[in-house]
């Protein structure tokens, strides 16, 4: 898969983007305001184990934000099941080297637009935290909406957090 996005493009992740991934990955300011299965300190070993399970999932729902000719970063979808089957959780990380530059906001509508189409999606949504400015910015240049916060609802090096509740819904809702 593969989606232009102006300035970066949205792709299947390879398996030669180990070491863009690890170089992009490996920072605390990116790891902050990700959960804690993203590992800190990124590693070789890490960005293999994450490769090698992404070119083979399906449905494939986990992809690169590809910047410069590089992966500089992800965008996943997890996917409702049961009485949430049209809906799906998008989470997404940029290296820091990109920050500032549009590509997340240009990312997240390309691929919100892709997966609720692929997925037959009628919902997205997003939980960062609620200090996290910089995506929670991005979250509303891509047409999200607040609908809450979630106080005290996560817990990051020992803190507790709040996390914004946003959500992406077509207009028109299909009900």
């Amino acid at each position: 898969m593969e989606l232009e996005c102006g300035n970066c493009k949205v792709r299947s992740w390879r398996l030669e983007d180990a070491e863009s991934l690890v170089r992009h990955a490996n920072n605390r300011k990116v790891w902050i305001n990700l959960r804690d299965r993203f590992p800190h300190p990124y590693t070789a070993e890490d960005a293999q184990k994450w490769l090698t399970y992404a070119v083979s999932a399906e449905p494939e729902v986990d992809f690169a934000i590809e910047y410069g000719g590089e992966a500089a970063g992800g965008i996943s979808f997890t996917l409702g099941t049961d009485v949430e089957r049209h809906s799906a959780e998008v989470g997404y990380w940029l290296g820091e080297s990109v920050w500032g530059r549009g590509t997340a906001t240009a990312a997240l509508r390309a691929a919100t637009r892709f997966a609720s189409t692929q997925f037959d999606l009628w919902r997205l949504f997003a939980v960062p935290f609620s200090d996290n400015i910089g995506s929670i910015r991005v979250l509303e240049k891509a047409g999200f909406v607040r609908e809450g916060i979630m106080r005290c609802s996560a817990v990051k090096e020992g803190q507790i957090k709040d996390q914004g509740l946003y959500a992406f819904v077509p207009d028109p809702c299909p009900r």
